[in-house]
């Protein structure tokens, strides 16, 4: 998985890896030849002592010293560019595919693994990729070289790299295969860790207000001790590699120096020849263990890589059209001819049968008990979800087939929880119309009966927001909501409970002049307000996923004994029937 990732993330860089390995070649050339002419002063400039010959030689290995740091620069200098583009690719591929990732993709993933996948396993990547081009592309050239310059020094000493290689290659196998499993369980903990961390910071006014803090407490140090006691497995197991390592080198050194000294007494080979050789043998396990470094990394890059290909290779359950209608005949209609929804696998749909139709220049309100089915059946439309079943037709063409651009530039929505992001009070209303003027930011303000706190805020129109509009309440909040639902101007409004944080004086004259500024728009509201909906044109009654009456409030008041039993949980007889 991890190959197949990099091999895609890879080819755009073609030209820079080829510069990268080229000069790796270079300066592990120069690092390989340095020895070689060490041995050469030694037997044939110290032992005779001829002072003009070590001269002559050590200045050529100077030369060859600075061309090995020149390339050295030049190699990490164009490896690391190339990790960096790498993680930057990946990070906007995650960004773009969850960007085209339906409600159901988003919950089956969770928030807080998508931000772990796309910070912390993209970092993973990232960091194995700048480490391949900086210490894994000289490590086998240096080995295989070492190996051979190395025996031809010496071909008897040589055989002992034919015991010390294998039992170094065993010892590192066996402690990669350990790490592999604790990795992944280290990254899945991970996930628990920033789960846990978000809904605390998410919700810590309901912590406080139930005073659960202590429980709280001790939920984030339950999972962050199962995240420790896995790091500390994986730093156990990797802090048995680097002694293990050192002690199979410095025996192999001292074996070498012990069989050389006796072949330097035969006279089998000189003193430079045995300087050389464990210069060598040394670049030999260098090589391997610059090798152990990276296979460190990459089991933990291999399974951030199988959580990075999930996401890549996850279908939205919301798929764009192959040729998407961009124009529209009949403007303004909504219409859900027999639509079914169901969640993945639940056992009974959330929707089923539903008939609504929608006009330009009317208010068509949804009502029903909590759980009825209401937000999904509005969330079909902007296809925030697509229907199981049945046809959801803007302007007479299904959703499905409609050009994104334009379904997003029809159906304006202002959803059940209002979200503001971080910016100015301008910057979230031109959300949706980056070209509104500052008058037309006013006049949806004061539609949405909220120019009055806008006005006496800091800056007014650049007044900061903080992210999720945490700094304004939640009243105010849904104001602006509205208020960029207006600035947007669609043709098809729905309002998912949007008046539900406001009080009736405010609900009733943000509705009153709604009346007038869209008047020629279709508007679908959802509620549960009795007041809020009951002079709509047609008032759709949801129970249990299924229309069980419409019509105008006096007829279903007479007709429907569900609508019947929710007004009259809200208002008397009397108030009802006035």
């Amino acid at each position: 998985m991890l190959i197949k990732l990099l091999r895609v993330h890879l080819r755009p860089y073609r030209k820079e890896i080829t510069l990268v390995v080229l000069f790796q070649f270079l300066q592990t050339l120069a690092t390989l030849y340095l020895p070689a002419l060490n041995a050469d002063i030694i037997d044939n400039g110290v032992v005779k002592g001829d002072t003009g010959y070590v001269i002559r030689v050590g200045g050529g290995m100077l030369g060859i010293t600075v061309l090995q740091i020149a390339a050295q620069i030049v190699a990490v200098y164009f490896g690391a560019r190339t990790a960096m583009a790498v993680g930057r690719d990946l990070r906007a591929s995650i960004f773009d595919k969850v960007q085209d990732f339906s409600a159901r993709e988003v919950g089956q993933f969770g928030a807080p693994s998508l931000i772990t996948r796309t910070t912390n396993d993209v970092q993973q990547i990232q960091m194995l990729v700048l480490l391949t081009f900086t210490l894994m592309v000289s490590a086998p050239i240096m080995c295989v070289g070492g190996i051979v310059l190395a025996m031809r020094e010496d071909v008897a000493l040589s055989g002992l790299l034919l015991v010390i290689l294998p039992i170094l290659v065993t010892v590192i196998g066996l402690l990669i295969v350990r790490m592999r499993p604790l990795f992944r369980s280290m990254q899945t903990r991970l996930d628990r860790v920033n789960k846990v961390m978000r809904e605390q910071i998410t919700g810590i006014r309901v912590i406080r207000a139930f005073v659960r803090d202590d429980h709280e407490r001790e939920r984030y140090s339950a999972a962050n001790a199962d995240l420790s006691h896995v790091s500390l497995q994986v730093g156990r197991v990797m802090a048995l590699m680097f002694p293990t390592v050192m002690l199979i080198v410095n025996i192999s050194s001292v074996a070498v120096m012990w069989f050389g000294g006796h072949r330097i007494e035969d006279a089998g080979m000189q003193v430079g020849a045995l300087t050389a050789f464990i210069a060598y043998l040394m670049q030999i396990l260098m090589s391997i263990m610059m090798a152990t470094f990276m296979f460190m990394m990459v089991p933990r890059a291999e399974v951030c890589a199988e959580r990075i290909k999930e996401v890549l290779d996850t279908e939205s359950s919301v798929v764009p059209p192959t040729a998407a209608v961009t124009e529209l005949a009949r403007h303004g209609e909504l219409e859900l001819r027999d639509v079914d929804f169901r969640y993945p696998g639940a056992e009974a749909s959330v929707v089923s049968g539903v008939r609504l139709t929608a006009r330009p220049r009317e208010i068509t309100a949804i009502i029903g008990s909590t759980g009825s089915g209401k937000t999904t059946l509005l969330n079909l439309v902007p296809r925030l979800f697509d229907a199981t079943g049945g046809t959801v037709l803007v302007g007479g063409v299904d959703v499905r087939e409609l050009d994104p651009d334009l379904l997003a530039r029809t159906v304006g929505m202002v959803p059940q929880r209002p979200y503001l992001f971080s910016g100015t009070v301008a910057s979230n209303l031109r959300y949706g119309n980056p070209d509104a003027t500052d008058e037309d930011l006013w006049a949806a303000l004061e539609i949405a009966q909220a120019r009055d706190f806008v006005e006496r805020m800091d800056g007014q129109l650049d007044a900061p927001i903080a992210q999720g509009g945490t700094n304004v309440s939640g009243g105010q909040r849904q104001r602006l909501a509205i208020a960029r639902a207006l600035v947007h101007r669609p043709e098809i409004y729905l309002f998912d409970d949007s008046f539900s944080a406001l009080d009736y004086a405010t609900d009733a004259a943000l509705r009153a002049a709604l009346t007038g500024y869209i008047a020629d728009a279709t508007v679908v509201i959802v509620a549960q307000r009795v007041s809020t909906i009951r002079d709509a044109d047609r008032i759709v009654v949801l129970d249990d996923g299924k229309v069980v009456g419409t019509g105008t409030h006096d007829e279903l008041m007479q007709s429907v004994p569900t609508y019947r039993e929710i007004v009259l949980s809200q208002l008397t007889e009397q108030e009802a029937t006035a």
